[in-house]
């Protein structure tokens, strides 16, 4: 099969040189870098750092002089080449390497003609850009993993090392509550594509598993959670199940271990201990998770929450709000006097 061509623009503006290696790594996961250009005022003393490795990864330096103080004259360059570029048809993607979100609407044009937009930027790149590329990479997140792999891949770790290791560790999951998709979402998102797409019992192949991931979360990666494969990434949740089948590793949700009349026992607790006014509808819910961490409305043959209500005997479902749009659980008052 043919690899697909990119064209590779970085911004020398937002972008730091030690990333190089990464940029250059991880486009080759995908294809080859047909066009590799970078765009800077080169006269200028923050470029200096980029003119060491220009020659050695045969990048082609664009000079863009800064005409006006405060207006970013390499964004305009870099867009103007990019849609030369794809009128050019010859290329199949594009990676656009900033952390600034004026590329946003670039990375949507890209697409909307058939181009595969991949963004690598920093961690404080602005999620409006992120999600306009069908896949995005931290280039810092990256850089750590790799440093940490060399720490780990040595013989001897000095006291120095395992204080880094740990500190890098404890980066990357504050990275993680602050821009990452959240981990919770991914999880739940899991659960989703599998019971929608196939069978929980039956599961689905990991690595079509990752691929819709990608699809819905352009950030997604494992190596942003701290994990360095998938398998690592989907055993650490306890409501997924990893089995290996013909040589294919299969996806499962696992199945909940308590019959509805538990169920229906649990909730009536729940609701007597919240008083006559009854409880919140997503309260509930979020409460027999919390008793039952595999707990999921599908394993029992309903596609909705309030429908697995609606079937229990001694409650009820009632509307507050307009339109009805506030649902509140409570139990038949010859059950709340018992």
């Amino acid at each position: 099969m043919e690899e697909k061509r990119f064209a590779v623009l970085i911004d020398a503006d937002n972008v730091s040189s030690k990333y190089i290696k990464n940029i250059l790594d991880e486009i080759s996961n995908y294809g080859i870098a047909t066009y590799k250009r970078i765009y800077g005022d080169w006269t200028s003393k923050n470029a200096a750092g980029w003119k060491e490795v220009l020659l050695e990864n045969s990048i082609s330096p664009i000079q863009q002089y800064s005409y006006t103080t405060g207006k970013n004259a390499t964004d305009s360059a870099m867009i103007i080449d990019a849609m030369d570029i794809l009128y050019s048809n010859s290329v199949e993607g594009f990676c656009i390497v900033s952390s600034d979100s004026d590329f946003t609407k670039l990375a949507v044009r890209l697409r909307e003609s058939g181009m595969i937009v991949i963004g690598m930027g920093e961690e404080k790149t602005p999620k409006p850009f992120s999600v306009a590329c069908n896949i995005f990479k931290y280039l810092d997140i990256l850089s750590e993993v790799e440093e940490q792999d060399t720490i780990e891949n040595s013989a001897v770790k000095s006291k120095e090392d395992k204080e880094k290791d740990e500190n890098n560790k404890l980066e990357i999951k504050a990275k993680e509550a602050k821009t990452m998709t959240d981990i919770k979402i991914i999880e739940e998102s899991i659960i989703k594509i599998i019971t929608e797409n196939g069978n929980e019992l039956k599961g689905m192949d990991m690595g079509e598993l990752g691929s819709r991931l990608v699809k819905r979360y352009p950030d997604f990666d494992v190596r942003n959670y701290g994990y360095s494969k998938l398998s690592k990434f989907i055993t650490s949740f306890n409501s997924l199940d990893l089995e290996t089948e013909l040589n294919n590793l299969t996806v499962r949700v696992k199945t909940n271990d308590v019959n509805l009349k538990t169920i229906e026992n649990t909730v009536i607790k729940i609701i007597k201990e919240n008083g006559e006014k009854g409880i919140n509808m997503g309260e509930l819910n979020q409460k027999l998770v919390e008793n039952y961490p595999n707990f999921n409305v599908r394993n029992y043959g309903y596609s909705k929450f309030s429908k697995l209500i609606n079937e229990l005997n001694e409650v009820t479902i009632k509307s507050k709000g307009r339109n009805g749009c506030a649902k509140t659980v409570t139990l038949l008052k010859n059950v709340l006097k018992k």
